[in-house]
């Protein structure tokens, strides 16, 4: 569960204090809990996670990038982003890129999401919209020479800055808006929570969908900020559970229309988008649980 705490770590704070905590007790969001939950738990006990739990997380990541991509509207079939070695810098092609280069990126920054999650999102839009450089000697990474020098890259827009997000219409924050926002959003995850992690990767992903921060790639890192939430919550650790597999199977109409129950603030509204977030996580343990199934009986 997210707000877990070990050795000297500080309490989290009581749950009057913890607004995540208190969306836990919005009807219906505990079953949603307590179903994905029980999932994880079936396919974290699969006989084949035992021998060969890191082939598993291997393919989870690749089904979940492929997922994440055709929610941005790259729909590749499952073998093409396999095969495929050549990203072009436009186009579907680039979005799949990305959507990979996330994926591998996100199990790399956990420890500098508990201490710094704005760290991580700029970060996570740095790799997804420009190839993202490796070190922090700021190699380019073989990023092209114009997207190098795209100063909206890494960092929340400006005032006036357009954003490229075809998928969510919703009205657009403006970026004082967004910078208070996030700043919060920071701040609750820093204080630490007594929330299931399925609340918060599900407030996460939400907020960040609202808010689109950046000029580019917002559905990308978004729904790479909630994998994060669900690795080092220590519900996902190996990474197995691909929730972007689940978004793009119950489709892109379904995941806006959630959305905006979301945004709407409304108690009914919030509680559908954490439940809509749950049956993802349940889709992709589903398919986790396949991809074991296939290894059993290869390895038979």
């Amino acid at each position: 569960m997210a707000g877990n705490t070990r050795g000297t770590s500080p309490a989290p704070p009581k749950a009057s204090d913890d607004p995540l905590a208190t969306l836990a007790s919005l009807p219906g969001v505990a079953d949603s809990v307590d179903s994905v939950r029980k999932g994880v738990d079936r396919v974290y006990g699969h006989r084949i996670m035992r021998r060969r739990s890191n082939e598993v997380t291997s393919e989870a990541a690749l089904r979940g990038a492929r997922g994440s991509a055709a929610l941005s509207g790259a729909d590749w079939a499952l073998e093409e982003v396999r095969r495929r070695t050549d990203f072009g810098v436009e186009g579907e092609p680039r979005t799949v890129g990305a959507a990979l280069r996330l994926t591998a990126e996100a199990g790399q920054l956990l420890s500098v999401w508990r201490q710094s999650p704005l760290r991580v999102l700029a970060r996570l839009h740095l790799v997804a919209a420009s190839g993202g450089g490796r070190g922090s000697d700021g190699a380019d990474g073989g990023r092209e020479p114009f997207e190098a020098a795209d100063e909206t890259v890494g960092r929340p827009r400006l005032a006036a800055e357009p954003v490229d997000e075809p998928l969510i219409e919703l009205p657009l924050p403006d970026a004082d808006e967004v910078a208070g926002r996030l700043d919060g959003l920071s701040r609750l995850l820093l204080a630490g929570t007594e929330a299931p992690a399925l609340v918060t990767a599900a407030v996460v992903h939400g907020e960040l969908l609202a808010l689109r921060p950046f000029a580019t790639c917002n559905g990308l890192v978004a729904r790479a900020a909630e994998r994060i939430v669900l690795i080092g919550s220590g519900l996902d650790p190996k990474s197995i559970c691909p929730a972007e597999v689940g978004h793009a199977e119950l489709g892109r109409a379904a995941y806006v229309a959630a959305l905006d129950g979301y945004v709407s603030g409304t108690p009914e509204g919030v509680a559908a988008w954490i439940a809509h977030c749950g049956r993802a996580v349940e889709l992709g343990v589903r398919e986790s649980t396949a991809v074991c199934e296939a290894l059993q009986r290869g390895a038979a």
